[in-house]
């Protein structure tokens, strides 16, 4: 699949098929938008924007809406009703019901069956596929990536574009190949990848670019762990991050309430296939890491690019060359109350929290239950699991994986963003260290005051269970 002859990346392909006007000196491309996904935080300016100019929503038929930054996790009441305490998120939820009412928007609200994270039920209910542009008002948009789609966050006036128009003003990236070779060791998992490479190159190493992930490493990978990847592409700077499609991803999708059938499915399949990059294309940057080097990470600071493997010790300023990093982080060791040189091992916790975009889908629940089971939560930690979606709710729960975390003095909440944003009371106390599986460390981001260590869920409940900061490799 090559235009005038030349190969082309995956990216390239996806950005073609959607160009609706070249990019030139004097203005962004435009590019026409498949799926667009809304939510109840950064939609209420845009629908005010389409009221003051008598505007509809182009595609409604496009467009998807759920509840969940502003969700509360408890659980439901002896009427099977969640209730809203907060009356600013319990506003949001109202206006967001009007809006998609108004605007023949269809949406999944707090209580219904199919509600969850948006970058959760898009997948699972079969609205991303390859090939596909997918926006939304939400920075981890990139996660639609793993499907071999063009995934990508934008801001409030944008959504209020996209829904009147189905299209957007873009600058055409540039690319960068992410290769990981090899075989990940037992303990291991798809966000230590992402750590490690953001770790790597820096939170701004990948400004300007889409990254395409490659490799033995990401093939081996499960859907799932493939999304927990192209999620914190944006953590690295990356205006996407995108995972050619391939058999995975096409058995992920087969099935699934809104994936093509029949007739339909053999003709998209076709199309999907010619998706991977072609032999021979080349990328603005090339990156690869080994992934039998890599070991369980972790953050120390206060941005996702401060990690570091679990058994290294924090890093000194003074070290620094660089001026603006060694303020960093100076910074971020006062906030975090840590010194040059501790190991992190060992440090005590006081929550940990396994949730978010990143990580709240079925496969990281049981990754966390069957380390979990028969062990118990340490007696000083508050231990928080929150699925993403209703749907991974309904499933950890056929498969007992509720029981296996209640038993173990864990708390089962319903889906929603939760502590990841340190919304409806799901929080850190000032002061209080949590091991967290969400996707930013920043000041304040799961409560003010709170200091987030960054990992994976095996890594989150081993910790958990140790009451400490700890190497699941050494429980396993």
């Amino acid at each position: 699949m090559t235009n005038n002859g030349k190969p082309r990346t995956l990216f390239e392909k996806v950005w073609d098929a959607h160009t609706v006007r070249d990019e030139s000196e004097d203005s962004p491309a435009v590019l026409y938008i498949d799926l667009h996904l809304v939510h109840e935080v950064t939609s209420p300016q845009a629908f005010s924007m389409l009221r003051e100019r008598g505007l509809k929503v182009r595609r409604p038929d496009l467009t998807i809406g759920t509840m969940d930054h502003s969700t509360p996790t408890t659980p439901r009441n002896e009427l099977g009703i969640i209730p809203v305490a907060d009356a600013m998120a319990a506003k949001q939820l109202d206006t967001f019901t009007r809006n998609c009412d108004d605007f023949g928007i269809p949406m999944y609200a707090l209580g219904d069956e199919h509600q969850g994270i948006v970058h959760v039920i898009g997948p699972e209910k079969g609205l991303t596929q390859p090939g596909m542009t997918i926006v939304c008002g939400d920075s981890h948009t990139s996660t639609h990536g793993a499907f071999g789609a063009l995934a990508f966050g934008i801001g409030t006036s944008e959504v209020g574009h996209v829904l009147a128009t189905q299209t957007l003003l873009q600058n055409k990236p540039k690319t960068m190949a992410v290769n990981v070779e090899g075989k990940l060791e037992e303990g291991v998992t798809a966000k230590d990848i992402i750590l490690a490479i953001i770790a790597r190159i820096g939170i701004g190493g990948g400004t300007g670019h889409v990254f395409e992930y490659r490799g033995e490493a990401i093939r081996d990978l499960g859907m799932e762990g493939r999304m927990t990847v192209c999620n914190m592409s944006i953590e690295g700077g990356a205006r996407a991050g995108m995972v050619a499609p391939d058999d995975s991803t096409f058995e992920y999708i087969s099935g699934r309430q809104h994936a093509p059938s029949g007739a339909e499915w053999d003709a998209a399949l076709a199309k999907w296939r010619q998706l991977p990059t072609d032999d021979g294309a080349a990328y603005d940057q090339e990156i690869t890491l080994r992934a039998e080097e890599l070991i369980p990470m972790i953050t120390y600071g206060t941005n996702p690019g401060m990690g570091m493997p679990i058994t290294a010790a924090v890093p000194a300023p003074d070290d620094e060359r660089d001026y603006n990093k060694k303020t960093a982080l100076d910074k971020a060791l006062a906030y975090m109350d840590l010194q040059p040189g501790q190991q992190l091992l060992g440090k005590p916790i006081d929550v940990v929290f396994i949730g978010s975009c990143t990580n709240s889908r079925i496969s990281d629940l049981r990754q966390a239950a069957k380390f979990i089971e028969g062990r118990q939560v340490a007696e000083s930690v508050r231990m928080m699991v929150v699925p993403g979606s209703q749907q991974v709710k309904r499933q950890a729960e056929s498969e007992g994986l509720d029981e296996v975390f209640r038993s173990a003095g864990a708390e089962w909440r319903e889906a929603g963003c939760s502590m990841c944003i340190a919304m409806n009371g799901d929080q850190l106390e000032p002061g209080q260290y949590a091991v967290s599986t969400s996707n930013r460390n920043f000041e304040g981001r799961q409560g003010k005051g709170g200091r987030t260590f960054l990992a994976s869920p095996l890594t989150a409940a081993a910790s958990a269970v140790a009451g400490v900061v700890s190497d699941p490799r050494a429980m396993l």
